[in-house]
C-alpha cells in the first residue's frame, strides 16, 4: 500500500525540480499594519529588508544595480495586491525573532500573537470564527491547499514578512476567505549571508537548522532547513508533561533562486519539503468498553497502543515578473504534492473503536495564477486576474471490523473482516476578477470589483461576487476602513474521501445515518468596519474592528475517526460576528502590544457527511443553531520586547476561553478558560568582522498551566488534547 504513493511522492519532488529549474535556466522584510490596519508590537517597519541600503559596489556597479532593480519590483509585487478596505496585520522577521521561541517555533504559535486567531488541537487555527478557511501565499502567490493536520510545511526561518489579511476582502483574494496569509520569502540579494544554529531543551526537543544566501551576478539564491525530534509531536491526550508514544521527526527545507533579467522583468523559483513522522500519542490505563472478542483478546491496555501517522508535502513555483510604466503583473505555474498515511494498532483500534482503519490520502495538484495591476490615472488603478487549478487524489483505506447481527447488534463472530474502500477523483477550479481602485478624493479611497469562482469535484458550483471596500482618511491620525463581500468557498477537495457507507452495514463501524451527501460550496455575506488612531507622534497605535458574516452551506470540519484526517461536513445556514480590539505602542528599545477579541459563531442543520453524527444530535441540529466546536468566544494575546545593552528580553501571552463541547446537547458548553504566559532573552555576541554568535534561551508555559484544548467530546472531536506543558529550552546560532 505504501510503495506506490512513495514512489510518485519521490518522481514528484523531483520532477519538480528538473522541470522548474530547467525552465528558469532556458529563460533569457518589525511589526506593523496596513494603513488600515491595527499593529501589534514592533520597533521597525514592515519591509525594512526590502528598503534596505544597496549593496557594497563591488562589480563595477553591476551589483548596486541589480539590487535596486530587485527592490523596485518587490514594490511594484506590492502594488499588485491591494489591501484597501482589508484588515491586515503585519509581523516581519525581527519580530518573530524578537518573540519566545524565535524561529525555532512553528508557524501556527506566531500567527496565534495576531488578533482573533484561535488555537485547537494538532496546530490549527481559527481566524474570525471560522474553521481553517486560510489560504498561504508565497510572495503573492496561491500555494494550493494540502491534506497535511498538524505538519507545518511552512516554517517561519523562510519568512522575510508575514501578513494576515482579514475582513471584507477586495475582489482579488477568494477561495479562502477567512484569512490570507502572505509570506514574502527571504533573498539572498537583499540579506547575504547565513547561519548555523542548534537548538533544544524539554521533551527531548534537539532542533539544528540552517540558513544561506548570497548572489552571483544576476542571480541570487536563499535556502534554509531545519530537522526536529522531541516527545510531544502531538498535543498530550491526558495533560501529562511527557506523553506516552508521541515521538516525532520532521525535516522542512526551502529554496529561492531569483534571476533578473533585466531592470523590467525577473524570474523566481520556490521549491520546498516537509516531511513529519509521528507517533499518536495514548491515554493511561485504560480498558476497552465496547465489550468486543477479537479471537479471544477482549482486554488491552491503552498504554500498549501504537498508532502511527506520516505526512509529507513538496511544492514548486515558477513566477515571471514584468513591470514597466503603469503595467504590472506576475504569473505563476505551481505544483504540490502532498500524502498522509496513519497505521493503526489493529488489535487495540478493533477492540477500542470496532474499527481499525489503514488510511492512505494523497493529492497532486498543479494551477496557474497570473494577477495584472496598471495604472489608469493618478485616480483610477485597474487590477485583474485569473487562477486555474486541477487536482487530482487518491483514497485508499482498508479497514478491519467484526461482523454483528442486524437486529441485536451483537458481535456474531470474533475473526475480523477486512473491507477495503478505495477511490479517486479529480477537481477543477477556475477563478477570475476584475476591480478598480478609486481615488474619489485625496484622503478617500474606494475599491470596488466583482469575482467569478467555479469548482467541480465531488459536487460543484459557482457564484458571482461583488466586492465593495473603502479607506478613509480623517486625518489627526485617525484612518476609517470598511466594505461589504459577496464569498464563494468550495469544499477542502484534498480532504473528501469517497466513503461507500454501505460496505459497514452489518459490522461494528455500520454507521446510524446511512446518508453521505457531498459537501457543498459555501456562499456567504460579510459585512466589516473598522478605525484605527494614531497617537503620541505615532508611537501609539489603537484600533477596533467590527465584523458580521451570514453563511449559506457552511463550511466546517471534524475528526470523526481515530485516524487524524479531518472531515469537512456542511451546516445548511451560519451566523459569525465578533469584534477585536488592537493596541501597539513602540519607543526606542521596547516595544509592547496587545489584541482582545469577542465573537459568536453559530450553525444550524447539517446536510453533509451526514454518516458521522448520531440520529440525537442530527435531530436536534436540524432544529437549533448551536455553537460551532472552534468558537473562541473571548480570545486575547500579547506581548513585550525590550533591548538592553545587547541583550533583548521578551514576553508574550495567550489567552481563551476555550474551544466548545458537548453535555447535554451538541457544542452546549466550553472547556474552561486558560492563560499561558512564555518568557525569552537572546543576546549577540560580536565577533570579527559581520559574524556573531546569538545564544537564546526560552521558558514555554512559564506557570505550567494544565489546560485542555479539547475535551474529547463536541461535534467531531473524537479525542482529548492538553496544551503543551512548561518546557525549558536554549540554543546558539552563528551568524556570518
Amino acid at each position: 500500500m505504501l510503495n506506490l504513493p512513495f514512489r510518485a511522492a519521490t518522481l514528484g519532488v523531483g520532477g519538480v525540480a528538473i522541470f522548474l529549474t530547467g525552465a528558469l535556466s532556458a529563460t533569457p522584510v518589525a511589526l506593523a499594519a496596513g494603513a488600515n490596519a491595527a499593529p501589534s508590537a514592533a520597533d521597525t517597519a514592515a519591509g525594512t529588508t526590502d528598503s534596505a541600503e544597496p549593496a557594497a559596489d563591488s562589480s563595477g556597479g553591476t551589483l548596486a544595480t541589480v539590487v535596486v532593480t530587485a527592490q523596485r519590483l518587490n514594490e511594484a509585487r506590492l502594488q499588485i495586491e491591494t489591501q484597501t478596505g482589508a484588515s491586515t496585520y503585519t509581523i516581519d522577521n525581527q519580530a518573530i525573532v524578537a518573540q519566545p521561541g524565535g524561529g525555532n517555533q512553528p508557524l501556527n504559535q506566531v500567527l496565534l500573537q495576531a488578533p482573533d486567531v484561535v488555537q485547537d488541537s494538532f496546530g490549527q487555527l481559527h481566524v474570525r470564527g471560522d474553521h481553517n478557511g486560510l489560504q498561504y501565499r508565497l510572495n503573492g502567490v496561491i500555494l494550493p491547499e494540502g491534506i497535511s493536520v498538524f505538519s507545518q510545511t511552512l516554517s517561519p526561518r523562510l519568512i522575510s514578512s508575514l501578513s494576515l489579511i482579514t475582513g471584507a476582502l477586495p475582489a482579488e483574494y477568494g477561495l479562502r476567505t477567512a484569512g490570507i496569509i502572505d509570506l514574502t520569502t527571504g533573498s539572498g540579494l537583499l540579506q547575504p549571508g547565513g547561519y548555523v544554529s542548534m537548538y533544544g531543551g524539554s521533551f527531548g526537543t534537539i532542533q539544528p537548522a540552517f540558513e544561506y544566501g548570497g548572489n552571483s551576478g544576476s542571480w541570487s539564491y536563499y535556502a534554509t532547513g531545519d530537522y526536529k525530534q522531541n516527545d510531544l509531536g502531538i498535543e498530550s491526550p491526558d495533560g501529562s508533561a511527557v506523553p506516552l508514544h508521541d515521538h516525532t521527526k520532521q525535516i522542512h527545507g526551502f529554496g529561492y533562486l531569483e534571476k533578473i533579467l533585466d531592470e523590467n522583468d525577473r524570474l523566481s523559483l520556490i521549491l520546498g519539503i516537509s516531511d513529519g513522522k509521528f507517533q499518536i500519542p495514548n491515554q493511561r490505563g485504560l480498558q476497552p468498553t465496547l465489550g468486543l472478542d477479537v479471537e479471544g483478546v477482549t482486554e488491552f491496555l491503552s498504554d500498549n497502543l501504537d498508532e502511527n501517522q506520516r505526512e509529507l508535502a513538496e511544492y514548486g513555483i515558477l513566477s515571471w515578473q514584468h513591470a514597466a510604466g503603469p503595467l504590472n503583473f506576475v504569473t505563476s505555474v505551481a505544483l504540490r504534492y502532498t500524502s498522509l498515511h496513519f497505521s493503526p494498532d489493529h488489535l487495540g483500534d478493533l477492540l477500542y473503536n470496532g474499527i481499525a482503519q489503514d488510511a492512505f490520502k494523497d493529492d497532486t495538484a498543479v494551477s496557474w495564477q497570473t494577477d495584472v495591476s496598471y495604472k489608469l490615472s493618478d485616480t483610477h488603478t485597474v487590477r485583474t486576474g485569473l487562477y486555474l487549478q486541477h487536482d487530482s487524489s487518491t483514497s485508499t483505506t482498508t479497514s478491519q471490523v467484526l461482523p454483528v447481527d442486524p437486529i441485536t447488534g451483537m458481535q456474531t463472530s470474533n475473526v475480523p473482516l477486512t473491507i477495503p474502500d478505495n477511490g479517486s477523483q479529480s477537481q477543477q477550479i477556475e477563478s477570475v476578477y476584475l476591480q478598480d481602485e478609486w481615488q474619489l478624493w485625496a484622503p478617500f479611497t474606494l475599491n470596488y470589483g466583482l469575482r467569478f469562482d467555479h469548482y467541480s469535484a465531488y459536487s460543484n458550483g459557482s457564484l458571482l461576487q461583488p466586492r465593495i471596500n473603502f479607506v478613509w482618511q480623517l486625518g489627526s491620525g485617525t484612518t476609517l476602513h470598511g466594505g461589504y463581500s459577496r464569498y464563494f468557498i468550495p469544499p477542502p477537495f484534498e480532504l473528501i474521501a469517497a466513503t461507500t457507507v454501505d460496505k459497514f452495514v452489518g459490522t461494528t463501524a455500520e454507521p446510524a445515518i446511512l446518508k453521505d451527501t457531498p459537501p457543498f460550496g459555501e456562499k456567504a455575506n460579510y459585512y466589516d468596519l473598522g478605525v484605527q488612531q494614531k497617537l503620541l507622534d505615532n508611537a501609539l497605535t489603537l484600533g477596533v474592528d467590527s465584523f458580521y458574516e451570514q453563511a449559506q452551506h457552511l463550511i466546517d470540519e471534524g475528526q470523526f475517526g481515530a485516524p487524524i484526517i479531518l472531515t469537512p461536513f456542511n451546516y445548511r445556514y451560519g451566523l459569525i460576528g465578533g469584534i477585536e480590539f488592537t493596541g501597539n505602542y513602540s519607543v526606542r528599545n521596547f516595544s509592547v502590544y496587545g489584541n482582545l477579541s469577542f465573537q459568536a459563531a453559530h450553525g444550524k442543520q447539517w446536510e453533509s457527511a451526514q454518516f458521522n453524527f448520531s440520529p440525537a444530535d442530527f435531530a436536534y441540529v436540524a432544529d437549533h443553531y448551536i455553537h460551532l466546536d472552534h468558537e473562541g468566544r473571548v480570545a486575547a494575546s500579547g506581548g513585550a520586547s525590550y533591548l538592553w545593552q545587547g541583550t533583548r528580553f521578551s514576553a508574550d501571552f495567550i489567552f481563551g476561553t476555550g474551544l466548545r463541547q458537548s453535555i447535554v446537547y451538541p457544542n452546549d458548553d466550553h472547556v474552561p478558560s486558560y492563560t499561558v504566559v512564555n518568557l525569552g532573552a537572546s543576546h549577540d555576541f560580536h565577533l570579527s568582522g559581520s559574524s556573531l554568535i546569538t545564544a537564546r534561551f526560552d521558558v514555554i508555559n512559564l506557570f505550567d498551566k494544565v489546560y485542555q484544548i479539547r475535551s474529547g467530546s463536541g461535534v467531531g472531536v473524537f479525542a482529548p488534547q492538553y496544551g503543551t506543558r512548561q518546557g525549558f529550552f536554549g540554543g546558539l546560532a552563528w551568524q556570518f
